[in-house]
């Protein structure tokens, strides 16, 4: 459920300073850093010390004041490179520590001290004071024109102003855009990573991943523990533990109501400001929330993705898909996993709901292929390690999935998928489930119908050996005959034969599940024995059609 904010102060990427006051203007990743200042030739000519320096000079200047004022403090507003002889600073060391220390309460980005005039040499407390602070101190061995100094650090700001300006222009025109169009929240999650050549996450208020765009090789990395790793970045200002790096954390809200926050991870500068691409990605989601409505768009587009990805095999190693997981809300290490195929009317209940009610999750998706292979639902289910899953439990999630009730008149059927405990037995389980529900019921049914592929063992060997291209072209050689007819004609002999199938011993059940009468399905099958010239009555014969067709039905080919 969204969060309806009460509290007007704004967490962001803009981390909180402990031992000094926060500046009056927003930090603007476009302005220069002292380091950068300092590089210019109109400073270098002053031949410039650093005395307080590292992460110091990573300050964003956003202005340079000359002034000699001990006073001057109260003129500034923070931001500023103040540029000083020092003539009329105070002489006592106390007064001295305070002044650095009123410099340092309204925020300016450095001091740079002139010497040879009034001070042969930084004086001992200056710098000690601006170190205790994180304060840039610099001192210039030899006399510059302040003017020319001023006037070059003044244009090198302007111009990559005027450039940011240009710069976020273009990003707020792409990113309104998607919004007009209703993009959906992982294309402007990846449209935001491509921009900021960065790792970029949406995740919801739980901290569950809903949409990442993230390297293929460092997916395990940067998403394994992914909830822990975000709540403590949340909780440090932007700066999970042991990560050097800070993330860039802005909410993605609306009318007071926040829905989940999008995260960038460490990269490059962007002219337009990290900050501001990440805003404008932000406000484009929150307009695609509020056009949604109370529609779990965001996840349930998310979940189907990923599942769809994962059963196509786009993914760069099992490592990398289980921490995707794990980061979308699907515990995977340590517990009981089963996949799901539930074919038939199918509902629209909310999988992970009903894996809650047995104490699990789940995600959702739909089979890869077209057709009837294509209206399949495939749940992801993760239970506790040693939860019970039997027929009950599966029936009741089965319904809850709005699958049908036993009195409703519409078959429904709900394959189970053999227990695994990794991603790849968990792959394993789903094309079992799939290539059970490709296969029609033993017998006619009403309702929700469960089924198992632990008891379809013929099944589970198509499912072992499905990629072995001797078992395809066993299955491709005895049905062509009758594939070859039913194509040219528009004929129905696959189904009449997969519904003897799945009724030996029965015809009379076949003939009915086929929607055939006796005599129509006798002549079907005197058909279908021409044209393979085999005998349908022979047990061997009958397992090899058998095997044939789930390896066809299997494959996706119907």
């Amino acid at each position: 459920m969204p969060e309806r904010r009460e509290d007007p102060l704004d967490r962001t990427d803009r981390p909180e300073r402990s031992d000094r006051a926060a500046p009056a203007f927003a930090v603007d990743d476009a302005l220069p850093t002292v380091a950068e200042i300092l590089a210019l030739p109109a400073v270098a000519d002053g031949v410039p010390e650093v005395l307080v320096g590292d992460t110091a000079l990573d300050a964003r200047v956003r202005w340079v004041h000359v002034s000699d004022s001990a006073g001057v403090a109260r003129l500034l507003v923070g931001g500023e490179l103040l540029l000083s002889t020092g003539s009329g600073w105070p002489a006592e060391p106390g007064e001295l520590r305070a002044f650095v220390a009123e410099l340092v309460d309204v925020g300016i980005a450095g001091l740079v001290l002139e010497l040879g005039v009034h001070y042969r040499y930084v004086p001992a407390v200056v710098v000690q004071a601006a170190a205790d602070h994180g304060l840039a101190l610099v001192a210039l061995h030899r006399e510059v024109k302040f003017v020319a100094l001023t006037e070059a650090v003044h244009r090198r700001i302007i111009s990559e102003q005027t450039t940011a300006l240009h710069a976020r222009d273009e990003v707020r025109e792409r990113f309104t855009a998607l919004a007009l169009r209703g993009a959906p929240a992982d294309y402007v999650v990846q449209q935001l990573a491509q921009t900021l050549d960065a790792p970029v996450v949406l995740e919801n208020l739980a901290h569950e991943v809903v949409a990442a765009d993230v390297p293929p090789d460092a997916e395990e990395a940067l998403l394994g523990g992914w909830q822990l790793r975000s709540r403590d970045a949340h909780r440090r200002a932007g700066t999970p533990a042991g990560g050097p790096d800070p993330w860039l954390i802005v909410p993605v809200e609306a009318r007071g109501i926040r829905w989940g926050h999008l995260v960038a991870l460490p990269g490059p500068a962007h002219p337009a400001g990290r900050t501001s691409v990440l805003e404008q990605g932000a406000i484009a989601l929150a307009l695609g929330r509020l056009a949604d409505g109370d529609d779990d768009t965001w996840g349930r587009v998310g979940r189907r993705r990923l599942v769809e990805h994962l059963l196509s095999g786009r993914f760069a190693a099992p490592g990398g898909a289980t921490a995707r997981l794990e980061a979308t809300g699907l515990p995977v290490t340590g517990s009981d996993l089963y996949g799901l195929a539930l074919a038939g009317r199918g509902g629209d209940g909310d999988a992970d709901a009903a894996a809650r009610a047995l104490g699990g999750r789940a995600i959702e998706g739909r089979a890869p292929g077209r057709g009837a292979a294509a209206s399949v639902r495939v749940v992801l289910l993760s239970l506790p390690t040693g939860t019970p899953f039997d027929d009950a439990a599966a029936r009741s999630l089965g319904l809850a999935l709005d699958a049908g009730s036993p009195a409703d008149g519409v078959r429904a059927s709900l394959a189970i998928g053999s227990r695994a405990d990794d991603l790849d037995g968990l792959l394993v389980s789903v094309q079992e489930a799939l290539d059970l529900a490709a296969t029609p019921p033993p017998r006619p049914a009403r309702g929700l119908v469960v089924r198992r592929a632990e008891d379809r063992p013929l099944v589970r060997l198509v499912t072992s050996l499905r990629d072995d291209h001797r078992l395809q072209e066993l299955g491709e050689r005895m049905l062509a005959p009758i594939v070859e007819y039913d194509l040219a004609r528009g004929g129905d002999l696959l189904d009449v034969l997969g519904a003897m199938l799945a009724h030996p011993g029965n015809r009379t059940a076949a003939a009915h599940a086929s929607h055939l009468s006796r005599s129509v399905f006798y002549q079907r099958l005197a058909l279908i024995g021409d044209l393979l010239g085999a005998d349908l009555d022979d047990g061997e014969t009958l397992t090899a059609l058998h095997l044939a067709l789930l390896v066809r039905r299997g494959g996706g080919v119907r």
